[in-house]
Order: C-alpha cells, then structure tokens, then sequence
C-alpha cells in the first residue's frame, strides 16, 4: 500500500499533485512472472524509457518511491519557470513606461499569490505523469523503494520484479557544498524553495550555475535583496565569457549582488539570520540573511539501490555507462541525471529514447552522437549547443567565429530586447557548424534551429539559404548565415559587386 504523503503548503494544487503521482493507498499490482523491463525511477527518463517500452508491446514495471515525475516536475523545471514567468511580470510592470503604460506608484507584487499560481499548474500538468496514466498505457506501477536482489531481479515491498532487461533512471538530487556549518542550518534546495509562501527580505544563493542565476534573479524581482556567492569569478564559468557578463549586467540591473571569487569560511545561526562568513581576498566578512539556497552541484541517487548485488559500477558521479548507455551489467542500462553529465530533461528524453532503441533494435545508437543544446533561463536567456572555441581548438580544429547583435536584428529593437547576440562557431573553410552560443529574450527557442542543422549535417550556409518571417527575433540566425556567406565572395566578385552597386546608386 502507498504511504500518505504531504507536500507543503496543505492546500488543494499540493494535494492534487500528491494524488497523481504518489496517490495515498496505492496497491501494487502482484507482479509478472517476467518482465521485458524493469524501470527504477519515474522522472524524466523512467516515464520516458516505460511508456516508450509499453508502447513497443513490451511489459513494464515502473518503480517509483517518492513522487512520480521527478526533478523536472515536482522540483525542476516545470516550478521554476513558473515562478520565473510571474518574476518576468513583475520587471514588465516595472519597465512598462517605456511602452507609454503609466504604473501608478505603490504596485504591489504578491508573491504568495505567485506561488499559488506555481502549485495550481504544476498541479494540473501532473496528470501526464501520473501513477493512473501510466497505468492505463499497460505499465505496472509500482510504489516504493526498489532494490536490486541479483543480476536480473528487483525488490519492491516484498515482491520480486523478474526482468530481461532493466534501466536505472533514479537521477540525482542537490548536493550540499563543502562548508562548515552548512548541515547545522537550516537551507533550502530546489527540493524545498518552492514550498515557500512568503518572500524572504534578505536571501543569499551559493553557486552562480544556471539554478542559481534563475532563482536568483527571480527572487530579487520580486523585491528580495539576492546575494549571489560563487567561487569563480564570474557566473555561469562553463559558458561563453561574453554572454555569462551580460547575463550578470541584466541580474545586476535587476538588483542581485554579487559575491564572486568568494570562499564562504562557516555558516551560524544566529538571532538575526543565518550568518555566512567569507574570505574576499585576505579579509574576512559576514553577512546576514533569512534564507540561504543552495544551487552548488548535484549528486547521482545511487543509494538504497544495491548496485553490487546487480554487478553494476558507480561512482561519486553516478551510474559509470558505456557509450551506448549499458551497465557493466549487460542486461541493465542506465539514463538521465543517474549518468549523464548533461542534466537536463531533454537530455534525459533524449537518452531514455536510446536505451529503448538499444534494447530492441540490432541497430545500436551512442549517446556521443547526440547533439544536446542547453539553455539558462534567466532574462536575457542564454543557450548553447556544441563546443565552445577553447574546446574546438583543443580538438585541433581551426575555427572561425560569427557574431551578430541582437540590437542588429529589427525585431529584438522593436519588442525593446536588444541585450545579446547570436555566435556560430564553423570548421575554417567551409559551413560546418561545430558550436553555437545565443543570449536573447527567446535564446532558448532560437537555439533549436542551429540544434537541428547540426543534427542533420546541414551547414550554415544551408541556414542563410532558409526564409525567415519578416521581423522576428529569428532572423539573428540567417544573419549570422549572411555572415558566413560574405567571407566566400572572391576579390574579383567582390569589385564586380561593389561596381554594380555603385552604378545603381547614380
């Protein structure tokens, strides 16, 4: 029988979302003689790895035993940008004069009403991943932890879940830093931030990644004083320089401080706050907030699992997978934040949707063929897909680099968005793309363009040769085409052109 579970706040959104995907009083189905396969985790890559499976005509067993969805939907992805979407109305009303709209002064932003908002529709996009749903696509729910027994079977209440094949999909969790006095107070996580219902006055975010940047700047629209602590000396360190320093003017614009090469010494409780102490450069310092949130790195959820008893290998990292995603165990594969060290829901799609292949098609696909975009969800957005020029040089590549300005692009000066730029990064002599950085109100969506040429061998000049609507935001990436397309003009076309040009202006 499933355990009752309680999400706080206790209002109507959590108990709804509770019914979905951990519903109180659940009965395991008694289990089939033998599965096809067996999924351990119901986030991202186990709903994706089961109903795919199911679909197939496979029997699947799904082992959940927290909450159905995972990151992405109880803690992740889904929450996040809807507290970042009511964050964005807040900075909308704030910038509105230069649209003519006159604000009266005294606006108010109601962030309990906020967060109602993030618990009311998280709640409603629960029933795609709830335990019912999945049900009725002829997968066995199963709630509660799971353990592997032997090479081929799994433990959950009591029952033992035979398998043919079996896919680890138990992703990961946040993961406290290094520092002394962190366990003793109290911190939120993703796991904990959105139960909040009041805004804090004062909150400081330790790790400038791309969960921190977010809430960071969400919080501080809504009137929070955000500190943002980070070791390196920028935020977002693993993407391009130039984009990441527009990203922190446009969090700074919006009031988040900046802690950078800063290493936090302790952390107090005391009567006024949760104390953070930090060395800046040789002296010491503290400062004093009412919230501390914790975005510095994610652990792999391996324990509990008997990972031994299976014969599959792990470390600190998580589940250790060849590059067609199979264990050490050859019956068992493993997908998403488990083992990738791609963190993303769509990566985890993505590589859910290649261990089924694997287990049932001859023809084998690698997860190293895989073209993966990212985006950071701050406003602007920043997306990247593919290498980065350090990263192309060090593969031996000679690399040219186009740049295009969203303040260039007549759509982005319209809509009053012309912070960032697109950057494609092609092989030297010819349109091979090899990386590709945006930073834009929409970099996100605008990404996928580049993602889909580089997934399907088209070059850039195949881009340029693509009609863009007339103005959209879009056109950053025929222009960067353009770009290219000028380089390939000879001197001799280049005088022919300039002489024709020329005449037509007399």
């Amino acid at each position: 029988m499933g355990d009752s579970l309680n999400i706080p706040p206790d209002d109507e959104h959590n108990r709804e979302l509770v019914a979905n995907v951990h519903p109180s009083g659940w009965t395991n189905p008694e289990p089939a003689e033998r599965y096809n396969l067996v999924v351990l985790g119901a986030g991202t890559a186990g709903l994706v790895t089961a109903a795919g499976a199911a679909g197939l005509g496979a029997r699947v067993a799904l082992v959940e035993k927290h909450l159905m969805g995972g990151d992405c939907l109880n803690v992740g992805c889904v929450p996040s940008k809807a507290l970042i979407r009511a964050a964005r109305a807040c900075a909308q009303v704030r910038d509105a004069a230069q649209f003519g709209v006159r604000v009266p002064d005294g606006v108010r932003y109601d962030f309990t009403a906020a967060m109602e908002r993030v618990r009311k529709l998280r709640a409603r996009i629960s029933h795609n991943d709830s335990a019912h749903r999945f049900t009725k696509l002829g997968v066995d729910v199963f709630i509660g932890e799971g353990r592997f027994t032997g090479p081929d079977a799994v433990e959950v209440g009591g029952k033992t879940l035979r398998f043919a094949k079996a896919a680890i999909c138990t992703g990961a969790r946040a993961a406290a830093p290094p520092i002394a006095g962190i366990d003793k107070v109290p911190c939120l996580t993703n796991e904990t931030v959105f139960s909040l219902t009041e805004l804090p006055q004062r909150m400081a975010v330790i790790g400038a990644g791309a969960i921190g940047c977010e809430l960071a700047q969400a919080f501080a629209r809504f009137g929070c004083a955000v500190t943002l602590f980070e070791q390196a000396g920028t935020i977002l360190p693993n993407e391009d320089a130039e984009a990441a320093e527009l990203v922190r003017e446009a969090m700074a614009r919006d009031g988040v401080r900046f802690a950078l090469k800063r290493d936090i010494l302790q952390v107090l409780e005391h009567k006024d706050g949760l104390v953070i102490y930090h060395r800046v450069g040789g002296a010491v310092e503290n400062l004093v907030v009412d919230e501390i949130l914790l975005a510095a790195g994610r652990a792999p959820n391996v324990e509990g699992l008997d990972l031994e008893a299976a014969g599959v290998l792990y470390d600190r990292s998580g589940v250790l997978v060849n590059d067609e995603l199979q264990t050490a165990n050859p019956l068992i594969s493993a997908a998403g934040d488990v083992c990738s060290r791609f963190k993303f829901t769509h990566a985890a799609d993505a590589m859910a949707r290649l261990v089924i292949n694997n287990m049932l098609s001859p023809v084998k696909q690698k997860v190293s063929d895989l073209v993966i975009p990212w985006c950071t969800y701050t406003d602007p957005e920043l997306a990247h897909v593919g290498l980065s020029e350090e990263e192309a040089r060090a593969k031996g590549h000679k690399v040219e680099t186009f740049t295009w300005k969203m303040d260039e692009v007549d759509r982005a000066i319209l809509d009053g968005e012309e912070v960032g730029f697109g950057r494609v990064l092609v092989r030297k002599g010819t349109d091979k793309i090899l990386g590709a950085t945006i930073v834009a109100a929409r970099a996100g969506d605008l990404i996928s363009e580049l993602t889909l040429a580089m997934t399907n061998g088209l070059g850039l000049g195949a881009v340029c040769k693509t009609i863009h609507p007339y103005p959209t935001q879009a056109e950053v990436v025929k222009r960067l085409g353009d770009a290219y397309n000028r380089t390939r003009l000879t001197p001799l076309v280049k005088t022919v052109l300039e002489k024709w040009l020329s005449s037509k202006r007399r």
